[in-house]
């Protein structure tokens, strides 16, 4: 049982081997101090930028861009998968999806020999009852483990098409292009999954009828059960099964009536649609971001920056704009190690995927090197610094 939890701890910490990405000096991506960032790359379908800063003593953020076959048949569908995984309780549930999510959609496309929404969702379902079954095992040794869970956002970029699925509320956003006036607006892809969002605690309460308590007002944050903001997530087995709901859990985590029915799902909300040639770029990033960023601010910065390094450029607006809120220069933040440096802002992950509309429209012709890269965060000793 310890045996399993510490891979999965390793696997937090541990650069991706990227044999197959493309070579270069920062081929795998670079790290300075709190700060891991790849600040440019090649998917089948365009470009890419990357970049992750660590907030929390143990990064819960993970991510991870692959490119090449989306499936295990020499025949099957070709594209680009992007995750963006914001653990809560720990970094655990988070590190397993990197692991085991991609492997899973690879799985049921080749049952299927495509790409659709149902593939997506088989996968989600899987990784869902895979995390349950390392729950189930480590709950003698390690009970908190029962409260660890992670949101979770994927697009594929297949045949021209894009497909979104997220639980949780990390958000993709499109940069499209107006021909008319030239400008480029931020369109919202992802459905969030957040009781602060009106529509979904009254979606919640629909749910549980009989629950005057499924949402509470507690210190002007709205959280299901008191405890939680997101409704939708990977782990976060005490909220799901009641097996999971008592001693030597934690009181904290504890509710005070047993429940019989799941409190928080993992079915994601799935969206596909067709590129069009004046969409342009996609923002995959976790909520860190979008607490200091609207989408149009995001988007008008890519359009205004070059493309290699506007993932770093966007976390550093995020961190500008933290520093302002608790005023307090940017330069002092900085120097803010990890762990205290959660008081100020979350781990943020960021992966600008820019669209080539030759490349997207002949991608299953385009069968070019692949590519797999994970963003990492600091090494577990590192006192070092974020830098400029």
């Amino acid at each position: 049982m310890l045996v399993t939890l510490m891979n999965l701890l390793r696997a937090c910490w541990r650069p991706s081997s990227n044999r197959h990405a493309r070579t270069g000096s920062d081929v795998a991506g670079r790290q300075d101090g709190l700060l891991w960032y790849k600040d440019t790359g090649q998917h089948v379908n365009g470009e890419f930028s990357m970049a992750v800063v660590q907030a929390n003593n143990l990064l819960e953020d993970q991510c991870q861009i692959e490119s090449g076959p989306l499936s295990f048949l020499d025949s099957g569908p070709y594209g680009t998968f992007v995750g963006v995984y914001d653990g809560h309780g720990g970094p655990e549930t988070a590190c397993y999806i990197n692991d085991h999510l991609f492997q899973n959609l690879k799985r049921f496309a080749s049952e299927q020999n495509s790409m659709s929404a149902d593939v997506l969702k088989k996968a989600y379902e899987a990784t869902e009852d895979g995390f349950f079954s390392v729950v189930t095992k480590q709950w003698p040794v390690k009970p908190q483990i029962a409260a660890v869970g992670s949101c979770c956002l994927v697009g594929v970029i297949c045949g021209g098409m894009l497909y979104v699925a997220n639980v949780g509320d990390s958000r993709v956003v499109l940069g499209r292009h107006v021909k008319a006036t030239g400008e480029v607006l931020a369109v919202q892809l992802s459905a969030e999954h957040n009781v602060s969002i009106e529509s979904v605690r009254k979606e919640l309460q629909s749910m549980h009828p009989d629950d005057r308590h499924i949402v509470v007002l507690k210190h002007n944050v709205w959280r299901v059960k008191g405890l939680i903001q997101v409704c939708r997530s990977i782990g976060d087995a005490y909220l799901k099964k009641q097996e999971f709901n008592r001693e030597p859990l934690y009181t904290k985590f504890r509710l005070r009536e047993p429940f019989n029915k799941p409190i928080l799902s993992s079915e994601p909300s799935i969206s596909v649609q067709p590129l069009q040639p004046h969409d342009q770029f996609l923002i995959f990033a976790s909520d860190g971001l979008w607490e200091h960023l609207t989408n149009q601010e995001a988007v008008d910065i890519v359009c205004s920056s070059p493309r290699n390094g506007c993932a770093r450029k966007l976390i550093r607006a995020a961190l500008q704009a933290a520093a302002k809120k608790r005023e307090m220069r940017y330069s002092d933040l900085k120097k803010i190690d990890r762990g205290v440096r959660r008081h100020f802002h979350d781990d943020i992950t960021v992966i600008v995927v820019f669209l080539d509309s030759s490349l997207v429209s002949r991608a299953s012709m385009n069968r070019g090197p692949a590519l797999s890269l994970r963003g990492v965060g600091a090494s577990m000793h590192s006192n070092t610094l974020t830098p400029t």
